[in-house]
């Protein structure tokens, strides 16, 4: 052990096991050690960056033996860049550890009995999958490591990027990435060299000053490219100039939006985006169902593995066309719509009204006329009045965000008693909290993880609950 500047740097560390959300683990001195940027079977030079009695966390210094199956990262920004953490690893192994979290979470944290948890479906691609990527404009550039020490280079210049890792004010200047089809690199890097070709200010949120704020870019695999480009103020002059500059280099844009945003957070579910080009809106497909996607929707992000997730949860649904599916969290309403060909009648609730409205057209146009689509809380909504006017559930299907469901629901589940619930989670920690709650009057049966993101940590996990035996409707 070395001690640089009251740092803790300790020396050829072996690592020798993954823990969750990314992080691998070493043991010294009966204390455990979960260590960031390493993998099981690299020996390195960590940094104790948290240090307690029985555990500490680390982050790897330098791999001093590189395990045998770590990959040479593909990405220029690995390392600076917080996503895509995993890329040292081979895609079976990032399976075989996502496999092992959702496992250990279910069991540990859910507590109850599981049947065998089925292997995790992975992902056919593992570049290029996101159809969504939302990148920030700063004036001020994150610099690397190397960079800091180098006197000819400055943190104040325009950056056209992701933020950088717990540094709110500072941006990694992306060139390339990996997540999207080539095209969002043409339209990012499009529009940073136009920008500093024109002088154009790039946003200053220490100061709220500046005018360039945000992309979103959503890319379908209809082959449709909506682009919202996030400005602080009007400035037709350059608006106008940058967007039609925009649309002459990347003709492949269907939609092009524009979004004033004078706030100080850069949320626009409050706001209007404007159609500057096209119809405002772009096209995904889910099998053959066909889905708008505004400005403000949420929707999966990978399209290709949403099928197969959505695929699980309308297996685990055992639908024979009698019963009436609630869509909790519905969203757009994709997963609603999704299994409703197998469905008498599907209900979807969701707070968000423009999300609602969304769902309702989508509904319309896959000429499906069973479904409803209702804005407001569930707690609220499901009422004796409500289930005498439309029915109460046979299967519950609820994908709630991270956070997991809020207790209130968990105990109006309960008490409405659904025959069948199928729980869709992108966090199995929290998921399996739930599901101790559930367990009163629920057992497991089936429990399907999927990996949605290659080379992260996050797993979508599908499970299946039933009713136990001696609770009625």
């Amino acid at each position: 052990m070395k001690k640089r500047n009251k740092k803790i740097i300790l020396e050829n560390v072996a690592v020798t096991d993954y823990a969750a959300e990314g992080k691998a683990i070493a043991r010294q001195d009966g204390k455990v050690i979960f260590i960031s940027g390493a993998v099981p079977g690299d020996t390195a030079d960590i940094l104790i960056t948290k240090n307690k009695k029985d555990w500490a966390e680390a982050r790897a210094m330098e791999i001093k033996v590189p395990a045998t199956d770590r990959l040479q990262p593909f990405c220029s920004h690995f390392g600076t860049c917080g996503g895509c953490k995993w890329q040292m690893l081979p895609y079976e192994k990032q399976l075989l550890y996502k496999q092992q979290e959702a496992e250990q979470n279910l069991r540990r944290i859910g507590k109850v009995e599981l049947p065998g948890i089925m292997p995790i479906i992975g992902s056919d691609d593992t570049i290029h999958y996101r159809n969504k990527l939302e990148f920030t404009f700063s004036n001020k550039r994150f610099l690397t490591t190397e960079e800091i020490g180098e006197a000819s280079v400055s943190a104040q210049q325009d950056a056209l990027g992701f933020h950088a890792p717990r540094i709110f004010d500072k941006v990694i200047d992306i060139r390339e990435c990996y997540l999207m089809d080539e095209v969002n690199n043409r339209i990012r890097n499009t529009i940073r060299d136009f920008a500093k070709a024109q002088g154009l200010r790039f946003y200053n949120i220490r100061e709220h000053s500046g005018w360039l704020r945000n992309i979103i870019i959503r890319y379908c695999t209809t082959g449709e490219l909506m682009v919202n480009i996030c400005i602080n103020h009007e400035d037709e002059h350059n608006r106008v100039a940058l967007l039609d500059h925009l649309l002459q280099q990347v003709p492949e844009i269907t939609t092009l939006l524009y979004t004033i945003n004078p706030k100080w957070n850069d949320t626009i579910y409050d706001l209007e985006p404007q159609v500057y080009s096209g119809k405002g809106y772009a096209i995904e497909k889910l099998e053959d169902l066909e889905f708008i996607i505004s400005p403000k929707s949420f929707f999966q992000t990978n399209t290709k593995q949403a099928e197969k997730l959505y695929a699980v949860a309308r297996d685990f649904a055992g639908l024979t066309g009698n019963e009436t599916v609630y869509d909790l969290y519905c969203g757009t309403g994709s997963i609603g719509i999704f299994v409703s060909r197998l469905a008498r009648k599907v209900i979807g609730v969701e707070v968000i009204e423009d999300a609602i409205e969304d769902a309702k057209k989508n509904a319309a146009l896959n000429n499906i006329e069973h479904a409803s689509f209702f804005a407001g809380d569930v707690i609220k909504i499901c009422n004796d009045a409500f289930f005498a006017e439309h029915g109460r559930p046979d299967v519950i299907i609820t994908d709630p965000p991270r956070a997991g469901m809020h207790e209130k629901l968990v105990m109006k589940l309960l008490e409405i008693e659904a025959p069948t619930i199928v729980y869709v989670s992108c966090n199995t920690a929290t998921q399996a909290r739930d599901i101790n709650l559930l367990s009163e009057k629920y057992s497991v049966e089936k429990v399907q993880p999927v990996d949605m993101f290659p080379h992260t940590h996050h797993i979508e996990c599908v499970v299946l609950l039933k009713r136990k035996e001696g609770f009625n409707d």
